[in-house]
């Protein structure tokens, strides 16, 4: 039986598509993509909140890396 993909609804994509800027912010700061990945996995929660917040990804990846 095939599995049926499962589709997010837009905020959740919102989301996502935000970390993906909030990485390429951490790598132009000086982190590796690694580096900047696990820290928005580990951070996961504190990172939505700066996105619920309404923080640009630039401003979360410049407190990220304070």
């Amino acid at each position: 039986m095939a599995k049926k993909e499962e589709q997010l609804d837009e905020e959740t994509m919102a989301l996502i598509n935000w970390c993906i800027e909030v990485e390429k912010h951490l790598v132009a700061g000086g982190a590796t993509q690694k580096e900047a990945q696990d820290h928005i996995e580990e951070q996961v929660e504190w990172f939505t909140d700066l996105f619920y917040d309404g923080l640009s990804p630039e401003e979360a990846a410049k407190e990220a890396l304070a």
